[in-house]
């Protein structure tokens, strides 16, 4: 445990033990729940509510939209917050407690427009969270203990999300909870799913509060004083009290790796956004050949993808363990780029299978990329800005993240009903070949 009440200032930001490292990113446990229960049944949800399969990618454009707006303001404010509970904390903690509400809210709505809305609300939550535990880890590990630091980060994520990607089918096939509905009923098991979601979230988040400190203003500056300078990081943005103002300045300043990253993160994260909103629908049509929600092969389906999304946390746990080698032994871009490849092989499959039970060896490959996607980018960014910027480098971050969500959300509805008519799958190609070009990114040489 660390208290800045107590310590000294030293010349060296101490390295942490293995416990401590995880002490700091076991709250991402929680709120990797949240998010997983969202990716595995929103979709479920919406369409069980009335939507179309043309309507969800708008549907679901709250993610990038609440990611773009909230994500770069958090960490703007959380690098200027300093309290009992220091800077990033009070923010892992509001995030934690609106988002067990928000759980709560969404499996529960009678109504098309009462689940977008609560969709919404989580969403704000999710993000207010997370962005602070990305420069939490930048904040406490010195940069040899890095790449670690974030592959315990995603071996938290992998085991919230296979925890709460298949507790719909366990809960309807091993604890009797009903899986199935009337037409326009969320089924008990979605709605359980979420409620247990809901105390995960908090007591993880509340665990992280409770088991950490933070360094104090003047502990970090002693530290910084003593590190090598990032090479690239020279541009320091605008001066301004006007946050926004100052973002810009920092986003057209932003660092030459960081760059090149955004290109990386633009391709990766449309290939997943694909996966989040149309694995249902094409797994439902593909594979199982149902005719649409309120039918019994589109239940089977909808509690099948929980499966699915807990086989790839699942790998992308247990990969998260041996990045930090290959990435010791290959290097971090090349380590990346195999990594994607192995996602981009993955997301062809649901293209090529029939038998929905060979699409779990798919999902090895999406589980290889997911944890590179989640580990080696801000390994890689931590080397390349400066510490007093951590929170708004990661969070102007993020809007590589949600541009590619927000285009996905704007043009994948057009592409299914005019390029993949009667048959969606066609659309994890388009996913496939968006992951192969960040692969072919990550080796690419030279300047941004």
């Amino acid at each position: 445990m660390l208290d800045s009440t107590v310590m000294p200032l030293a010349a060296q930001k101490p390295r942490l033990s293995l416990p401590a490292i995880g002490n700091l990113s076991f709250g991402f446990f929680g709120i990797q729940v949240a998010f997983a229960l969202q990716n595995a049944n929103v979709s479920r949800i919406f369409q069980t509510l009335g939507a179309s399969i043309d309507q969800l990618p708008i549907l679901w454009i709250a993610g990038p939209v609440t990611g773009l707006l909230v994500q770069p303001l958090v960490g703007y404010f959380s690098d200027r917050t300093w309290g009992k509970l220091g800077r990033r904390r009070p923010y892992f903690l509001a995030g934690a407690l609106a988002g067990a509400l928000a759980l709560t809210l969404l499996p529960n709505a009678q109504f098309l427009w009462l689940a977008v809305i609560a969709f919404w609300a989580l969403d704000v939550s999710i993000n207010v969270s997370m962005e602070p535990f990305r420069a939490f880890v930048g904040d406490m590990l010195p940069a040899e203990q890095r790449t670690r630091g974030y592959a315990v980060q995603t071996i938290f994520i992998g085991a919230g999300a296979l925890a709460a990607s298949a507790a719909p089918y366990v809960l309807s096939h091993w604890a009797g909870v009903s899986g199935v509905a009337p037409r326009g009923v969320v089924p008990d098991s979605v709605r359980v799913a979420f409620y247990i979601g809901a105390v995960a979230l908090f007591a993880a988040v509340l665990w992280t509060v409770l088991s950490t400190r933070e360094y104090s203003p003047a502990q970090l500056a002693a530290f910084a004083a003593t590190a090598r300078a990032p090479a690239d990081a020279t541009a320091t943005g605008v001066k301004s009290a006007n946050p926004l103002v100052a973002l810009l300045g920092d986003l057209f300043a932003m660092p030459r790796v960081m760059r090149r990253l955004a290109l990386i993160q633009f391709f990766s994260w449309s290939g997943l956004f694909v996966l989040w909103i149309y694995s249902t629908p094409v797994v439902a049509a593909h594979q199982f050949h149902s005719t649409g929600p309120g039918t019994a092969s589109y239940d089977a389906a909808a509690d099948w993808i929980g499966v699915l999304f807990a086989t790839y946390n699942a790998v992308s746990a247990l990969y998260a363990f041996v990045l930090p080698k290959f990435a010791a032994r290959f290097g971090q871009e090349g380590t990346h780029a195999a990594s994607l490849i192995a996602g981009a092989l993955g997301f062809a499959a649901f293209w090529l299978v029939r038998d929905p039970r060979l699409l779990v060896l798919a999902m090895v490959g999406v589980g290889i990329a997911w944890a590179s996607i989640l580990t080696m980018p801000y390994a890689i960014l931590c080397g390349a800005i400066p510490y007093q910027k951590f929170g708004v480098y990661m969070g102007l971050f993020n809007f590589f993240i949600v541009l590619p969500q927000m285009f996905v959300a704007g043009t994948a509805g057009f592409l299914v009903r005019h390029a993949f008519p009667g048959d969606p799958a066609g659309i994890m190609l388009v996913g496939a070949a968006s992951l192969s070009i960040a692969a072919a990114l990550c080796l690419r040489r030279g300047p941004t």
